[in-house]
């Protein structure tokens, strides 16, 4: 299988670890860290905060030649430094075939690619704008939510590696429906996404690994074993009731 995908396993090289006690490997996702496999189209990390998954994605699309605050790897900028060492431990085992297209996405961090987009394209002598493989319209004249739209459906091109840090950040319900949809036709069009979420609507998508990074670790779950779909379920199968013992005093 990990000849026909972009990203096939992920391993923590623990022997080069001084120590599990300090950052980022005493993280709980990191601690027991050893390797983990990458479903060929859709791979999920989910997690409670501090877990370590947006930790382990950034590596992992540092490692693979991204930007750490986003973009694709010809970005090359910093606004402040804040990733962590930790892909510099890890290896990453990749398929023969070569995505043609690439992108890391950050939610918190996208501002700051927008602002250097915007800063590369005052540039008169660097050639084509780079925002018009945006969709023409600076992102930063849009609302969040809709720059991110913009970029699953102007800049991804398809046949392309896509790391996704918590794209749902800005999405409503129904644009979340939406970048489902944009995510099956780039699928279809052989890419593959390793995305880290909260979102019980982009988690699930059909056949998709989904990794659950706790205290014990990181562990492959079912969709419907997620704490995500069963608070949601729950939540909305009986608000009323849930309200009156969440608001109880």
């Amino acid at each position: 299988m990990i000849a026909s995908q972009y990203v096939g396993r992920i391993t923590l090289l623990r022997n080069r670890v001084e120590s599990f006690d300090r950052y980022p490997f005493s993280l709980p996702a990191i601690r027991s860290l050893e390797q983990i496999e990458m479903h060929p189209k859709v791979t999920y990390f989910i997690g409670e905060n501090g877990s370590g998954k947006s930790t382990l994605l950034e590596a992992i699309a540092v490692s693979l030649g991204f930007n750490a605050e986003g973009g694709t790897k010809n970005f090359n900028f910093g606004t402040r430094r804040s990733h962590s060492e930790l892909h510099e431990y890890l290896r990453i085992a990749k398929g023969v075939r070569r995505p043609r297209d690439g992108y890391f996405l950050r939610a918190e961090s996208f501002f700051n690619v927008a602002t250097e987009i915007e800063k590369l394209d005052e540039d008169p002598t660097a050639g084509p704008l780079i925002v018009d493989s945006y969709g023409g319209r600076s992102l930063h004249e849009q609302s969040h939510g809709e720059s991110f739209l913009a970029l699953m459906t102007e800049r991804f091109g398809g046949q392309g590696l896509y790391i996704l840090d918590e794209p749902e950040a800005a999405l409503s319900p129904q644009r979340q429906l939406a970048v489902l949809s944009r995510m099956h036709d780039l699928v279809l069009d052989n890419s593959q996404f390793i995305i880290a979420t909260h979102s019980p609507i982009l988690m699930a998508y059909p056949n998709a690994w989904i990794y659950q990074c706790g205290h014990e670790g990181i562990s492959r779950v079912a969709y419907e074993d997620t704490e995500h779909f069963q608070v949601t379920r729950d939540f909305l199968s009986n608000p009323q009731r849930m309200l009156q013992i969440l608001l109880e005093r």
